[in-house]
């Protein structure tokens, strides 16, 4: 059989793939983003594969599809899956049909996200059973054999992956495709698909027994779970990445792996732990594992040492066991004489249509209740523009909070929200101002894509998964829809128009709409305008910096403003707050 090289991601699309999965949906997000581009790039037949607006709406989907009688997967980050958790709920009571499968990336770390929950608390939370692969062999492995076993216990499962899994590469064999698929077709079962409490009440008993016959298999499971037995004096139970940390930090231990998070087989924890003198549970995040084994009356060892916080290291583990750092226990690394390589701090980039916004919002001081996306980045300095941020959709509620909350005291606030934010879950909370009676300000950054996460389409957008064209959602249209009647469109490189808008909007005396309507410069090179430079004319005020542009910068400590050719688009926003009229484009002067 063939042999590739595929990141976590990939060997997830390529297993599904190989499973016969023919509806896949999902919502971009880090680090789960690249499961259904592989599927769209590597095109594989017969599968159906989109963005839908928010992640809710992807299981959806996929529920859907997996009622019919085909295969499906539903893809989210972490935080994602605290959306979808409405129908996740319930369709654990409902069952399936065909294997339905859900895809929970999580980011230890929080290398881009807001928190770093640990996802595994939804498996026990719904019920239903999650597998964890250590590498892109068992991502694909465990995503085939996911399908089989969705549709042998009629459940939802989960596959936990987390950000060092999903884009490290490893060498994956392919598997063969599958021949068990289901019969298609829509099954009317009102009592077991329509979850009215008369239903549903009876529904939970049978969720409970298919979670103890779940139990007695992931049990008996041994090439899920496995024992891998060498120095009896130390064990270790671990799963996940974890695993490979623990194999290289203790190459030694006898390791228990759990490829199965939930239902965790603890009769084979018992028979394992009863060889071993010493024994140890390595997870990322939560005390997961080790509450279940310690409930069940097995000493272990666990979160007194290990890190509750935070992504696991080898290094970390062998402190924290070993009581020794990597040149104690003889570890060598290749050693290039290089320096380390200092931190850089995040920054929109350079033409980046926000910024304009962002600028005028700091210069008119106003309080900025913010939202998920590149954006995000509003709140570093110069800039500094944002002042509360906490989930996809919150901005706007957050203002309206504001307002209601002090009343006349209410400090002049906007809220600021992307495109594929505002669709993903921001709309009902601008019908819910309009609805009861605010006066809230929301600026939506409409950079035509979900660019956060690599340009992929939304309604918005004109494209969808495949770069097909489609309709694109007129955002003034939406907003006079759901009841706003003050709406505006702006170019956000017009920095006078941006401010004249905004300041009329907050002297409005009922809720507006601010439209700023520019592609990503990323996306949209057409639109450079070559590149600026600074003349002779000027004073070394330091004005220009305050756009926090990557291609500005000061010659010296006090010296004049220079720009950086090769960064500079052209956008002409330090043009226009220069008051000495001392930027000017290539060429203009003769």
């Amino acid at each position: 059989m063939a042999k590739k090289l595929l990141n976590g991601n990939e060997a997830i699309a390529l297993g599904a793939h190989l499973a016969g999965a023919q509806v896949v949906a999902g919502y971009p997000g880090t680090p789960s983003t690249e499961i259904i581009e592989t599927i769209v790039r590597e095109d594989y037949p017969g599968m159906y594969a989109e963005w839908a607006p928010n992640e809710k709406v992807a299981l959806e989907v996929a529920i859907g599809a997996s009622l019919s009688g085909v295969r499906a997967m539903a893809t989210m980050k972490h935080v994602g899956v605290n959306v979808a958790a409405d129908p996740l709920m319930t369709v654990t009571y409902m069952g399936v049909r065909g294997g339905l499968v859900i895809v929970t990336a999580d980011d230890p770390g929080m290398h881009s996200s807001q928190n770093e929950q640990d996802n595994r608390n939804y498996a026990r939370f719904a019920k239903i059973p999650m597998f964890e692969p250590s590498d892109s062999q068992e991502a694909q492995d465990m995503t085939m054999r996911a399908f089989s076993l969705s549709e042998a216990y009629d459940t939802p499962v989960f596959v936990r992956s987390t950000t060092r899994i999903s884009h490290t590469l490893t060498v994956v064999q392919m598997g063969e495709a599958a021949t068990d698929h289901p019969e298609r077709g829509f099954v009317r079962d009102q009592k077991k698909l329509v979850m009215i409490p008369a239903n549903a009440r009876h529904r939970h008993p049978a969720v409970e027994a298919r979670l103890e016959k779940l139990t007695a298999f992931v049990s008996k499971a041994d090439d899920l779970n496995r024992v891998e037995f060498r120095d009896r004096s130390l064990g270790i139970i671990t799963g996940g990445v974890a695993y490979q940390y623990v194999r290289e930090a203790l190459p030694g231990a006898s390791v228990l792996k759990l490829g199965v998070s939930y239902p965790i087989p603890i009769e084979t924890i018992r028979s394992f732990a009863d060889e071993i003198d010493r024994l140890y549970v390595v997870e990322e995040l939560d005390p997961f594992w080790e509450m279940e084994i310690r409930a069940a009356g097995i000493d272990v060892i666990g979160k007194e040492i290990i890190p509750l916080t935070g992504e696991l290291t080898p290094d970390i583990i062998r402190r924290a066991i070993a009581g020794e750092d990597e040149h104690q226990a003889g570890v060598v690394r290749d050693d290039t004489g290089a320096a380390e390589v200092p931190g850089r701090p995040p920054s929109l980039c350079p033409g980046c249509p926000h910024r304009g916004v962002f600028y005028i919002l700091n210069k008119l001081n106003l309080i900025v209740s913010g939202d998920i996306g590149c954006y995000s980045l509003g709140v570093m300095p110069p800039l500094s523009a944002m002042d509360t941020l906490t989930c996809m959709g919150a901005s706007i509620g957050h203002a309206m909070g504001m307002e209601k909350g002090l009343g006349a005291d209410a400090p002049d606030a906007v809220a600021v929200i992307g495109d594929s934010p505002f669709l993903h879950s921001g709309m009902t909370a601008l019908a819910d101002v309009a609805y009861n009676g605010g006066r809230v300000t929301t600026i939506i950054l409409d950079n035509h894509s979900t660019a956060m996460t690599g340009h992929q389409g939304n309604p918005a957008s004109g494209y969808n998964a495949r770069m097909q064209e489609v309709p694109r959602l007129d955002f003034t249209a939406v907003a006079k829809s759901l009841g706003i009647h003050d709406v505006h469109r702006v170019d956000p490189y017009e920095l006078d128009a941006v401010e004249r808008v905004i300041r009329a909007a907050q002297k409005e005396s009922g809720p507006s709409v601010i439209v700023a309507d520019r592609a990503c410069v990323l996306l949209d090179r057409k639109s450079h305008r070559g590149h600026h430079t600074i003349t002779e004319d000027c004073a070394a005020c330091g004005i220009c910096l305050d756009l926090g542009c990557p291609a500005l910068f000061r010659e010296g400590a006090d010296g004049p403003a220079a720009i950086n050719p090769a960064l500079c688009t052209g956008c002409g926003m330090c043009a226009q707050v220069c008051r000495f009229d001392a930027v000017e484009q290539e060429g203009e002067r003769s």
